[in-house]
């Protein structure tokens, strides 16, 4: 279990490099981002999967609905907020799935709107990485809507896909208003 995880961070912090070199793919929400070597024209069902998956998450913490959060992530999943560590220092913070649920059952976030989003498949690991705007009403007022640039690790466990790690890799960006935060 342990090497799986460490073989999945490992991939994302790869997955991190290329994306701040500039080799990712351009830009498009819903398309499939995979190693040149893996490119094709139609999306597999494991990434369509994925990618609703990541999507329907995101809906599902905006909405409070911690039992389905809660169905879908492992329980050795671990969240790191801000992109501090990219450059050795410390994140903002770091959740624990508790503390995860804890911020879906208070509903902390009222917007999270995902665009940019890309897929990588590695057998039964997987990496989305992409962008996601959002509110939270709780914060200041110069800091309620903010942008991040993220990647999160998923796994099949039991024939089902399973959200292991989220890592800020950009960000956040903090603004009063959505559109300040909006410009890529």
């Amino acid at each position: 279990m342990r090497i799986r995880f460490v073989l999945a961070l490992t991939i994302a912090c790869a997955a991190t490099a290329q994306l701040r070199m500039g080799t990712a793919v351009a830009s498009g929400q819903g398309k499939e981002a995979t190693p040149a070597s893996h490119l094709s024209s139609e999306p597999s069902a494991d990434s369509a999967e994925l990618l609703a998956l990541d999507q329907k998450i995101g809906t599902a913490v905006v909405h409070g609905d911690t039992a389905y959060v809660d169905s879908v992530t492992s329980s050795d999943f671990v969240m790191v907020h801000g992109d501090g560590w990219t450059t050795g220092g410390k994140p903002r913070s770091t959740d624990t799935k508790q503390s995860m649920l804890r911020r879906v059952t208070g509903k902390a976030y009222d917007v999270i709107d995902f665009d940019s989003v890309k897929l990588e498949m590695h057998g039964d690991i997987a990496i989305t990485y992409g962008r996601y705007i959002a509110h939270m009403p709780g914060n200041a007022p110069n800091e309620a809507w903010f942008a991040v640039w993220y990647e999160r690790v998923y796994a099949r466990r039991d024939g089902r896909w399973m959200y292991l790690s989220h890592r800020t890799v950009h960000g956040p960006t903090f603004g009063a208003n959505r559109q300040s935060v909006s410009d890529k």
